[in-house]
């Protein structure tokens, strides 16, 4: 027997709800481009990332369902992704022409509640945060959380910076500061990354952000997986910078700074871009340099390859002041994101 509404939600009459599928994925297009269009100014929605998240990598640590009209129409979507042990991100997009609206954000909000909890429980927590988030200056979606019961926590900077075919030289962007190396991480000979780089990545992008805002632990698998299911995912895009010890010359240089990026979906231009994932340094070896080199090492590189910008996201009250950094070599704030938080306890039994 199918079941019209499996999650139970709180839908007007006629109205089903389901797992999406690759065949929504035009719908589910259609439904983020005009959330988003108002705020970034572009309704265009990276494919590949939606098909990843729909049923591609992304979608195996993800709850999701839709409700559809009495037409099939996909009005509505939520998603819960267990990000850590302790941390559940959520998101809910809504068609807002629909005169049902408000009641299927609520529902959305609901549905991804209690899938959070579960994922908690499944992880042997009793306590878990909600991460929810929305465009600055959306007050429709902000309406929705806070009668959801989510509070303002961040604002976000989406940065972007242009790059042109000569920074690709040496000479038209400053070097590393004397005692600093900056490298890709190593890699066999069929091209794949050696796995003692890759932990070394994960352990000092670990320590770099512990006293960061938000920071969960995550151990270096979750880490690897989740990275990786990015369709935009490139080995050659981790960075390691190495710094030498000035009190001994004679000690090999210890990795200090890390940067994880990947590939930007061709934009107005019809050129790809780069994306910088993480970015951070050990506080050990702050002010030296560290954090600079790697973001020119990426700039050069995407100079490369004939990519026409690098992106980064920012924490807009970053303690390190790395929003004035990034402004000061050429990044620009394109619009703002917020995260929304709330936390829930977990019923155990």
């Amino acid at each position: 027997m199918t079941v019209a509404n499996p999650e139970h939600l709180p839908l007007p009459d006629g109205w089903t709800t389901s797992t999406p599928e690759l065949s929504d994925l035009p719908r589910l297009g259609e439904l983020r481009g005009a959330v988003a269009a108002p705020f970034t100014g572009s309704s265009v929605v990276n494919q590949d990332a939606l098909a990843a998240e729909v049923a591609g990598p992304v979608s195996w640590t993800r709850r999701q369902v839709v409700a559809r009209d009495p037409e099939g129409v996909v009005r509505g979507w939520a998603w819960a992704h267990d990000r850590a042990a302790g941390r559940v991100v959520v998101g809910v997009d809504v068609d807002r022409a629909t005169p049902a609206a408000d009641g299927l954000a609520a529902a959305g909000y609901a549905w991804a509640a209690r899938q959070g909890r579960e994922l908690a429980a499944q992880r042997g927590v009793t306590r878990t945060q909600l991460d929810a988030g929305a465009f600055e200056g959306d007050t429709t979606q902000q309406g929705w959380l806070a009668a959801a019961g989510y509070e303002r926590a961040r604002s976000w900077l989406q940065m972007s910076r242009p790059v042109v075919a000569e920074e690709a030289h040496r000479g038209v962007l400053p070097d590393p500061r004397p005692g600093v190396t900056v490298r890709r991480v190593a890699t066999h000979d069929d091209g794949l990354p050696v796995a003692e780089d890759l932990q070394t990545v994960h352990r000092v992008l670990e320590s770099a952000f512990e006293d960061h805002f938000n920071s969960y632990r995550e151990s270096f698998g979750e880490f690897l997986v989740r990275l990786r299911s990015d369709p935009g995912h490139r080995w050659d895009h981790w960075w390691l910078a190495l710094v030498d010890d000035p009190q001994d010359p004679d000690a090999a240089p210890e990795p200090m700074g890390a940067l994880v990026g990947a590939v930007l979906p061709s934009g107005a231009s019809g050129k790809e871009g780069s994306y910088i994932e993480y970015l951070g340094a050990d506080r050990r070896a702050r002010g030296r340099g560290v954090a600079t080199a790697l973001l020119f090492a990426v700039v050069r590189d995407a100079a490369a390859r004939g990519r026409d910008r690098v992106g980064l996201e920012v924490d807009a009250d970053s303690p390190t002041g790395a929003a004035s950094l990034y402004e000061s070599w050429g990044w620009r704030t394109s619009y703002v994101t917020e995260s929304w938080h709330q936390d829930v306890d977990v019923a155990t039994s």
